[in-house]
């Protein structure tokens, strides 16, 4: 039996809510542990970019533990509880919601799977008994869900990528993710049967997912929207002018753009997908880079001093 985690960022037993509730209902009945969890409900600071949480784990002093006395542990907890994590947020201003980016900023760096399985490896060679928790390295599978109340599908289409944010330090494979728009059209989802429907197959993408034998088919994409990139399977690039250079801006990786036929289609090379934000090489690159930049990082001398003409400026 494994464990299903449900973190919802909507509103009490509105849409987003009870569409988890739905994939946990047929992930229990396919008898799996489950869990649903509301960070709207709980006292959760955003992140004030003190940088504690990765000092401790370089340093080798700490494990990332926020210096922040809040609610955070509880969502903490019930996410390297699961093997499986649904994430869902309406979306505001085509984005999800304030609290859903907070618990990112949280998550990030302090939780990464490169930070802490390079941190492991260097206490177990200098004997520092100070050992990561062992949860952090357990293999998840997650699902994403986004509910919009605009008619049309642009309104939304920032969403689902913001929302890869909560997957990628912590190096869980996005298998499904759904989009409900216009929300607004319909009191209540209860009423649109078509979009309860797509919940039940999103239960039973995770259920084919945990029941797998092998990494590859735990972690293939499984979701009905499957669009440019070939590792997150979203569609958000960025292209470059008077260059067939495009990005995906939730993976990272380069590809190019060739137009045939007046049809537009990309190439991803393999040594690029090899190294997304999704993958392990990609979180190790970022966690080199900031490893080497904390020890580089140029000082400023009179930086203090230089800093007093600034103080207090509009207030």
């Amino acid at each position: 039996m494994s464990k299903v985690v449900a973190i919802s960022f909507g509103r009490k037993m509105s849409n987003t809510d009870v569409m988890l509730k739905e994939v946990l209902i047929k992930c229990q009945e396919a008898g799996h542990e489950i869990q649903f969890i509301r960070p709207d409900d709980l006292n959760i600071e955003p992140c004030t970019g003190c940088c504690a949480c990765v000092g401790g784990i370089m340093s080798g002093r700490s494990n990332g533990a926020c210096v922040q006395k809040d609610d955070f542990h509880i969502v903490e907890d019930a996410f390297y509880s699961a093997d499986a994590v649904l994430i869902g947020s309406p979306v505001y201003e085509t984005s999800p919601s304030g609290t859903f980016k907070t618990f990112c900023d949280r998550m990030g760096p302090s939780h990464d799977l490169a930070f802490l399985t390079e941190a492991k490896k260097e206490r177990m060679a200098n004997g520092n008994p100070l050992l990561p928790d062992e949860r952090v390295f357990k293999p998840r599978v997650g699902c994403l869900l986004a509910v919009g109340g605009a008619r049309t599908e642009n309104w939304t289409i920032m969403t689902i990528p913001v929302m890869y944010e909560a997957m990628m330090s912590t190096g869980v494979d996005v298998i499904d993710t759904h989009v409900y728009y216009g929300a607004m059209n319909v009191e209540h989802v209860l009423g649109v049967p078509g979009q309860m429907k797509r919940m039940d197959e999103m239960a039973q993408h995770v259920i084919d997912a945990l029941a797998a034998s092998n990494d590859e088919e735990r972690t293939k994409w499984r979701g009905s929207e499957d669009y440019v990139c070939p590792v997150c399977h979203q569609s958000m690039v960025r292209v470059h002018q008077n260059s067939d250079l495009v990005e995906c801006a939730i993976c990272g990786i380069n590809g190019k753009v060739i137009v045939e036929n007046g049809k537009v289609r990309y190439e991803w090379p393999t040594a690029e997908q090899a190294r997304s934000r999704m993958t392990y090489a990609g979180k190790l690159e970022h966690r080199n880079e900031i490893a080497n930049g904390a020890v580089t990082q140029k000082k400023v001398a009179g930086l203090k001093d230089l800093k007093i003409k600034y103080m207090h400026v509009g207030e």
